[in-house]
């Protein structure tokens, strides 16, 4: 069974809301063992939501869509269902008594606008909404079901879980069991990530495996299908350990941690304190550690040196060297990283030094050089590295890259 997803609002086709609806239903399909096949998001207008409609019901066996059942003349989508199936609507008196007496029980006079939500396309079906005045559609079309559920993500959630994923369910009978894992891979190009492990994973069928990049991270998302939980879960898990296999010490996480608490957990295990000396992040490795709870067990302190003179007095790095070879330099970076780990009477220290942008670059030190050192009981090492994109990008990798030398370091793997 496959499924095609409709979000409808022009507010969400804007700068300023992301829709989130469709990536909350997907996870809830994939669960229950439905593939979701495409997802679109429409603006408030009659022609464009119809047509939508009708393709997605042309391809899927099932489509949802959320939004558009309001009481305001942009809210759309009953009109919309009608036009694509080529049926009317027709004004449930059920329905609106119910409406009515829920304004009432408010103490508030329902408006002639909110009647329009007592329509129902001919032949559907209506979903209970108890947490909202917009009840949902459930529309049968030549064997394919459409189904019509509200905007407000309080309301949707429940009337998909009451109301929808039952139904499905019980389509697909009891044998479909779906289950996923996410491999994430830190400091590691998308490309690399794939040339590696494509001859492993293109040998499963089940498995599929989908490779998402973003800066300083790979995830490999493994989707497995069984009879049964333990079945799939076992499929899951020859892919698994095929994939470290050809990734040695490369995937730092399959439970859902991110790198930073991964990191954290090395380290109280083993009675470990930290130190960071930061310029070109400016506290943002800092803060990304400080965002997982317990983290006060490992962080000493951190240091923005952002000037010449800040590496100087904080950290004790040198004036001679600073002239000599220049802040943004592999001796620096070790330098901070040293006298932060001496100044806190830290475990380790980490130093990141470089040029963020957009401005600053030169022909022998562009924009996205970047240093990085630690120093101390995850060993003593400094890579040169060269990221690409914006500021906020450079900085964020080079966090990222902190990390990663700090796990291997601390796990005595070949740092990236």
């Amino acid at each position: 069974m496959n499924a095609e997803l409709v979000a409808i609002g022009s507010e969400l086709l804007g700068p300023l809301r992301a829709e989130t609806n469709t990536l909350w239903i997907t996870e809830q399909l994939l669960e229950a063992g439905v593939s979701v096949a495409a997802r679109v998001t429409v603006a408030d207008e009659l022609p464009l939501i119809a047509s939508a409609f009708r393709a997605a019901l042309g391809r899927a066996d099932v489509v949802i869509a959320t939004g558009g059942l309001g009481p305001t003349a942009d809210d759309l989508t009953r009109e919309a269902a009608a036009a694509a199936t080529g049926r009317e609507l027709r004004r449930d008196p059920q329905i609106l008594a119910r409406l009515r007496e829920r304004f009432a029980h408010y103490g508030r006079t329902m408006s002639d606008t909110n009647a329009k939500q007592a329509d129902l396309v001919a032949g559907a079906a209506p979903l209970a909404n108890p947490r909202g005045t917009a009840p949902g559609q459930r529309i049968e079309v030549d064997g394919r079901h459409l189904f019509l559920l509200p905007g407000p993500p309080g309301e949707m959630r429940p009337m998909f879980e009451a109301e929808v994923l039952p139904r499905l369910r019980a389509a697909l009978g009891p044998t479909a069991v779906v289950r996923r894992r996410v491999l994430r891979i830190a400091s590691m190009p998308e490309g690399e990530v794939d040339q590696v492990i494509a001859p492993v994973y293109s040998r499963f069928d089940n498995p599929k495996t989908t490779i998402l990049g973003s800066p300083g991270q790979v995830e490999l998302h493994l989707v497995a299908r069984g009879k049964d939980a333990d079945q799939a879960e076992a499929a899951i898990a020859r892919l698994g350990d095929a994939l470290h296999e050809a990734l040695p010490g490369r995937i730092y996480s399959e439970d859902g941690r991110d790198l930073p608490a991964v990191v954290l957990d090395l380290m109280v295990a083993r009675g470990l304190t930290l130190a960071l000396a930061e310029s070109c992040t400016g506290g943002l490795l800092a803060s990304r550690l400080t965002e997982v709870p317990g983290s006060s067990r490992v962080l000493e302190r951190g240091y923005v040196t952002y000037s010449n003179r800040a590496k100087t007095e904080d950290l004790g790095v040198p004036p001679a060297l600073l002239e000599e070879v220049g802040a943004v330099s592999e001796p620096v970076a070790a330098a901070m990283a040293e006298g932060a780990r001496a100044r806190a009477s830290a475990s380790i220290g980490v130093g990141i030094t470089g040029i963020a942008g957009p401005d600053g670059g030169t022909p022998e030190k562009p924009v996205g050089l970047v240093f990085v050192a630690i120093s101390g009981a995850a060993g003593s090492a400094w890579r040169r590295c060269l990221f690409p994109g914006s500021r906020g990008r450079i900085r964020y990798q080079a966090s990222q890259y902190a990390l990663e030398m700090l796990r291997g370091g601390l796990l005595g793997l070949p740092l990236p």
